[in-house]
């Protein structure tokens, strides 16, 4: 494919459907707010598991163009790091481990890729479950989707550096065996002492019965892509959550069934019922720092004007 040259410095959104994203209407005023007076967003939507090619195209325009100065990568992260990984001149310590990108910048003339989902997903768990949630709870952990997201935050929760504030166990489901393998391969090259499952499933029912052995206070996370990307829930409607645990949903936007699901519980079992926008802060305001090379003060004060700003632009 062919893509136009960009006229203002533009950063990039590869996606599946971008047009769609809240983010069309905040980057401008972000923008304004951060200086960057002249800068533009435009997406690039592929279906999930596109062709390579298709990838490299979209990456070499990136790389060629002087007005693109990067871009950010969702639900395609690790099958553009694998189609692309010989055209990239610097490859950070997070996306060499986790074998995904999910920001690309310029730097120098040099392409550089990054994996910014370790550090945005570790704020926007810390920010909703607070200090120590883990320590002394014995709670556990269900991510369900072995993507980029699904590998990044898992490990922010069990690395050896948290002292005792770890959970019980993970357990990692995914329809995908390849995509298992790939989260296994990074978990063994993480330091910790927290018991990791991997589980094959064949459909929502196998979610639900994992759902049901969690202890209470356990964190359930859609990591998969379903409510937005796809629709449908990893969970069927029948799923029982264990007593106050945190459902957490990657996704701000879409059907959200899996957040409804969790939400006509959330009173009869104390659920506390998170969704995808904080993660959507953290993670794009760390990527335009890097693709533009500005500082963005990551403290509460800050990130909470930069929300205000983004409720008002949606």
């Amino acid at each position: 494919m062919t893509y136009p040259r960009c006229t203002r410095p533009t950063l990039h959104f590869i996606g599946v459907t971008t047009g769609a994203s809240s983010i069309m209407r905040v980057f401008p005023a972000w923008a304004e707010y951060l200086g960057l007076t002249d800068a533009a967003i435009a997406g690039m939507d592929f279906a999930p598991h596109a062709d390579p090619a298709a990838y490299r195209d979209a990456v070499a325009h990136i790389r060629d163009d002087p007005m693109s100065m990067g871009a950010l990568v969702t639900t395609h992260k690790i099958d553009l790091f694998a189609a692309c990984r010989d055209m990239f001149d610097r490859i950070d310590p997070f996306a060499t481990l986790m074998q995904e990108t999910s920001c690309l910048s310029k730097r120098d003339g040099a392409l550089v890729c990054h994996a910014k989902d370790p550090i945005s997903s570790g704020l926007a768990i810390d920010g909703f479950l607070g200090p120590d949630y883990w320590t002394d709870r014995g709670a556990d952990v269900l991510v369900m989707g072995a993507g980029g997201s699904g590998i990044a935050l898992t490990w922010h929760l069990m690395r050896a550096e948290r002292g005792p504030n770890l959970p019980r166990r993970i357990i990692v489901s995914d329809r995908s065996a390849e995509r298992l393998e790939d989260i296994r391969r990074v978990h063994g090259q993480v330091p910790s002492t927290v018991p990791v499952t991997y589980v094959q499933v064949t459909g929502a029912d196998t979610n639900d019965r994992l759902l049901s052995d969690l202890t209470p206070w356990s964190l359930v996370i859609n990591a998969t892509g379903l409510g937005k990307d796809r629709p449908g829930s990893p969970l069927t409607d029948a799923a029982v959550f264990p007593e106050g645990a945190v459902a957490w949903d990657l996704n701000y936007r879409g059907e959200l069934v899996f957040l409804d699901q969790a939400r006509a519980r959330a009173n009869r079992d104390g659920l506390t019922v998170v969704d995808g926008w904080t993660y959507f802060i953290h993670g794009w305001t760390k990527v335009i720092a890097e693709v533009f090379d500005i500082v963005i003060d990551p403290g509460p004060d800050n990130i909470g004007h930069l929300t205000r700003i983004a409720r008002e632009a949606r």
